[in-house]
């Protein structure tokens, strides 16, 4: 087994053991989610009727012009009924918020978006087991962060909206969601929490850099940190990489089974248990041309020239021509039946998420002054130059600054988390963000506010191949109110698809791990997953499908090696842009 000698250790022995807080007691291996308990707050009921809400004006309280288009009760609203508020800050920022009427136990939760936005969508996702969630007694909002449109990108005409969609639409929503609470309610919510995933995970990173008094807590999934390179190069490379000469696919559906299956075969049995998951697609070495058709092998079970050309190119990621990574990386090994509906099409169908938010992104977002009409994805260089070029606006759409220092000194607590078989963001980006947290702020400092958890076989946000069920609420609600830092995440996988909701979904876009139609949704498989870099090992005896059958593994990071790109840099403090819009034309500082 890899490491049999460091396995054997104790986990107090083991170097990492400095994540964990002088002090802290952490939970244990097995932990239940039981263990993770926010704090019994008591039912404040609110001091003023539903309807009045539609005449407040929240401007002064928000810094800009708020009006509210509705305010009604819900009473068959389940699991209980709220007070349903909408409204707009100007220009045209939409926020729904939602108060509960009878059983509000004093916390606020705001949700994100997924892909570009474009609409109102409040869901709590991440959290079945949680006792406030599942009851209905937390009050809610969130934002279409300023515009409509789905991933089409051509609000970006508009450069206000392109500072609301970057990062004053999440702010100005909390704000304006904050004064209703304390209007309905007679008093401010207790805690406020951020969950989001894709580019929701994007605006709680946000919101934690730019404005560290919005919430104490904060989930973070899949966070898009690097807009300006992951929906350019990163969604661009992969989409024109599977485009042949006739515009073709080269890739398609049908062969990504037999890829998956062989990079399984190659990197499951790396973590010593062979249990279908690529535990460590980071130290993965598979190669496609391993498939490469021959004489004895039939054209279902195996790669032709160009498919093993298209796949190594997209296991490798965004390259200039001298060989320098223009992202992070692409697609781990482990990914291969997520690729289907990203950028390879799925049966039947032509609809694309990588050329879609790349095209949307590229003509009318990234660049000080918007390309020619007529540009195309095919437009887009991968050199340096351009590099240079697509990033200028790193500062207002990216979430890359990795000192926290002021989030965490008004106790704010912060989890990431990420599916390693996540086809739309690479983990590596979270490892990036988590590596870098450290260097800047330290170990110890880093160790009191935030905590990386990684999910092998997790897709995009939710589904997959592995166990990425879990309740992510309750564990922040206990680290922010009860001193109690996460260790033990427990997640589940389900046979026909998860049962909850899933965060981060690109509008239009299905979800990963959606149920099928008829079929029984019933757990088959639990794992536990540690704080990064600590690894789960299998403890010899019982069920794998059994999270009670696993202990912290040694800790192993990611080779630093791994971690150098071209932008590498952006992961240091002080690199933010405070925009506005003025008429066409966007002005930018680097302070507030």
């Amino acid at each position: 087994m890899r490491h049999a000698s460091i396995i054997r250790r104790t986990l107090g022995s083991l170097p990492v053991a400095t994540l964990f807080a002088a002090g802290a007691s952490a939970p244990s291996a097995q932990t239940p989610a039981a263990a993770y308990l926010p704090r019994a707050l008591r039912v404040v009921v609110p001091v003023t009727a539903c309807e009045r809400l539609g005449a407040l004006d929240l401007s002064d309280d928000v810094g800009a012009r708020t009006r509210i288009t509705s305010a009604r009760p819900e009473t068959d609203a389940r699991p209980s009924p709220y007070c349903r508020v909408t409204g707009y800050v100007e220009p045209a920022v939409n926020f729904e918020v939602r108060l509960p009427l009878a059983n509000w136990t004093q916390r606020f939760v705001q949700t994100g978006c997924g892909g570009l936005c474009s609409s109102v969508n409040i869901r709590v996702a991440n959290a079945e087991g949680c006792n406030p969630a599942d009851r209905g007694e937390l009050a809610l909002a969130s934002t279409d962060m300023g515009h409509a449109g789905g991933m089409e990108g051509d609000f970006g005409r508009d450069p206000q909206l392109r500072v609301d969609f970057a990062y004053r639409g999440v702010h100005v929503t909390t704000l304006a969601a904050k004064a209703l609470v304390k209007a309905f309610y007679g008093q401010p919510a207790k805690y406020s929490y951020f969950t989001g995933c894709s580019d929701g995970g994007r605006e709680a990173l946000m919101a934690a850099q730019r404005y560290p008094e919005d919430f104490d807590g904060i989930t973070a999934g899949a966070p898009a940190m690097n807009f300006t390179t992951q929906n350019t190069f990163y969604h661009g490379w992969n989409a024109l990489k599977n485009t042949a000469e006739d515009g073709g696919p080269v890739l398609t559906a049908d062969v990504l089974p037999t890829l998956h299956r062989a990079a399984v075969q190659a990197c499951d049995a790396a973590d010593g248990l062979e249990d279908g998951l690529v535990s460590d697609p980071f130290g993965c070495r598979f190669d496609p041309g391993a498939l490469a058709c021959r004489g004895d092998r039939t054209q279902a079970a195996c790669l032709t020239p160009a498919q093993v050309d298209a796949a190594r190119a997209i296991y490798a990621g965004a390259r200039d021509a001298a060989g320098n990574k223009l992202v992070l990386g692409g697609p781990l090994p482990g990914s291969e039946l997520s690729w289907a509906g990203v950028f390879v099409p799925r049966p039947g169908s032509t609809r694309l998420m990588s050329p879609s938010i790349a095209t949307g992104t590229l003509k009318y977002l990234v660049y000080e002054r918007n390309p020619a009409s007529s540009f195309t994805l095919a437009d887009l260089q991968f050199t340096r130059e351009s590099f240079t070029e697509t990033t200028k606006l790193h500062g207002l759409y990216d979430a890359t600054n990795p000192d926290l220092s002021a989030f965490a000194r008004r106790g704010g607590r912060l989890i990431l988390w990420h599916g390693m078989a996540d086809p739309h963001i690479s983990p590596l980006n979270s490892v990036a963000y988590h590596t870098a947290m450290t260097r800047v702020m330290g170990a110890a400092a880093v160790e009191q506010v935030a905590r990386l958890y990684l999910f092998p076989g997790g897709d995009h946000c939710g589904g997959g191949e592995g166990p990425f069920d879990m309740d992510l609420l309750s564990p922040i609600m206990a680290w922010v109110e009860q001193g109690t830092p996460p260790f033990a995440i427990i997640a589940s996988h389900r046979t026909g698809g998860r049962s909850g909701p899933i965060a981060g979904i690109p509008p239009g876009m299905p979800p990963p791990g959606a149920p099928a139609e008829g079929m029984p949704s019933r757990v088959d498989r639990t794992r536990p997953a540690f704080p990064y870099p600590l690894t789960t090992k299998y403890n010899g005896s019982g069920s794998i499908d059994d999270a009670r059958n696993f202990s912290p593994g040694p800790p192993a990071p990611v080779a630093a090696e791994a971690l150098h790109w071209l932008g590498a840099s952006f992961y240091a403090p002080g690199q933010e842009l405070w925009c506005q819009g003025e008429g066409t034309t966007l002005r930018c500082r680097s302070t507030p």
